[in-house]
């Protein structure tokens, strides 16, 4: 494709995408509000840290149950349906959260809710010995019902993520698609620096409920926004009745370049995490506070956006996989230069730069993975990336936390850097494959084969 001929708004040019895209950006801020909001108003409820982390358990556990069999769903039935129904039952149950918060105080004190905060109070209390007991608070009727709440929109969300995550390819031609993951991309990355930002401040000058009433609206104007989005006609051919969940897992493994993709992003991900160590930065070495924080938080989905904007601007690469490749090594080198950066702009700048990187790889990993996946099977590989971000994130996490304890916050980034690098290499050794990838315009889907049960 010429530069001549490429549009960088071709994938805005199908209705049904625009839609979607419009309607999944909304759902993504309401989202984003409200997760900032239930933890802030749990952390205030129980002046706890663990019953943060609870936080995050409640969304990860959902993860490794249910994403396999999800992506089992989405190949079977309508995806559209799928996405719509689970949104709206999380609509509805963030509505329940209006009224929990609301009359809280009201909420008659039920065993069964005494014995739950009685347990959560004693999961609290082996985290946090270095505490004053007599400061964890744990004796709110409302704190179970919200736990459970959260932990049933988790589920739905895993549910309906390998349906979302697959969907987009039938919205647009072949031609457009890296156009639309683009856009999807950074109108995600933009979501979460807008819709964090909304919840604080509609917390700060509101309260909680008007957080949770906007992820109401939200959810639901995307649910009547896809009512009328209709799929491009595909040749999808339905799964056989017993096909495994775990054909995905086959697909990939066969496929070197779908392997190599996901892999160098799983361990680019376990390894590149720096996130969990920005507030020592911020704290120990940069020496700028809280609000130094939120902008070292913001600057990698900045640069997101700026390199998602200047590739929809740009016809497709010759050689998209191996620019990936060199994506990911800048991301590593990006982020061992944040590591011995002691100056808060230079920081910014090497956190801007990750964002780049990282998003450049993110979209070819992603155009690449749907272009060459059967679409009978997209729903169960997209089950399988998604359970590889999803985890990755938590030990990147971990990783980045156990090494910061043990040698350092500077090492511990410096590290994960160079890792990055290494990995890099090796995957681009171990697959020369992914450098001779063409232009994705090019790319052909895989045949269909007969599936059988794993």
């Amino acid at each position: 494709m010429s530069e001549r001929a490429h549009d960088p708004y071709a994938a805005l040019r199908h209705t049904g995408y625009r839609r979607y895209l419009i309607g999944n950006f909304l759902a993504n801020i309401g989202r984003q509000a409200f997760n900032v909001a239930a933890a802030w108003q749990i952390y205030q409820w129980t002046n706890s840290a663990t019953a943060l982390g609870l936080v995050g358990l409640v969304n990860v556990v959902p993860l490794f149950a249910l994403v396999l069999p999800a992506g089992a769903l989405a190949d079977r039935i309508d995806r559209r349906l799928i996405i719509m129904r689970t949104t709206a039952i999380s609509t509805v149950l963030s509505l329940l959260l209006v009224a929990v918060t609301h009359y809280h105080a009201a909420i008659p004190r039920f065993g069964l809710l005494e014995h739950a905060n009685g347990l959560l109070h004693s999961i609290a209390l082996l985290f946090e010995r270095h505490a004053d007991p007599a400061t964890l608070r744990f004796d709110n009727p409302a704190l179970p019902i919200t736990y459970l709440i959260l932990f049933v929109q988790a589920c739905l969300r895993v549910l309906a993520g390998p349906s979302r995550g697959s969907f987009v390819p039938s919205l647009v031609p072949q031609s457009a698609l890296s156009n639309a993951i683009t856009w999807t991309s950074s109108t995600f990355e933009l979501s979460t620096v807008l819709g964090p930002a909304l919840g604080g401040l509609i917390v700060a000058f509101t309260n909680y409920s008007t957080v949770y009433v906007l992820d109401v609206v939200a959810g639901a104007t995307f649910v009547v926004m896809l009512t009328g989005v209709r799929p491009l006609a595909t040749e999808r051919k339905p799964a056989p009745p017993r096909t495994g969940m775990f054909a995905g897992v086959k697909f990939m493994w066969r496929n070197p370049n779908v392997l190599a993709a996901m892999s160098l992003d799983l361990f680019a991900v376990i390894l590149g995490g720096v996130t969990a160590l920005l507030p020592i930065y911020a704290d120990k070495i940069l020496h700028v506070g809280p609000a130094g924080l939120g902008w070292l938080r913001a600057a990698p989905a900045a640069g997101a956006i700026a390199m998602a904007m200047f590739t929809a601007h740009r016809a497709s690469a010759k050689r998209p996989g191996l620019l990936m490749l060199w994506s990911v090594a800048g991301f590593g080198a990006a982020l061992t230069l944040f590591s011995v950066s002691t100056t808060f702009w230079l920081s910014l700048v090497a956190l801007f730069l990750s964002g780049c990187f990282d998003n450049y790889s993110v979209v070819v990993r992603h155009t690449l993975v749907q272009l060459l996946t059967p679409d009978s099977l997209r729903g169960r590989v997209t089950a399988v990336n998604q359970l590889f971000i999803g985890s990755s994130n938590e030990v990147s996490s971990l990783r980045a936390g156990l090494m910061a304890a043990l040698f350092g916050p500077v090492i511990a980034a410096g590290v994960g850097g160079l890792g990055t690098i290494a990995v890099t290499a090796l995957i681009a050794w171990m697959a020369p494959s992914l450098r001779q990838v063409p232009p994705l315009h090019e790319l052909k889907t895989e045949a269909d084969e007969e599936e059988k049960p794993l």
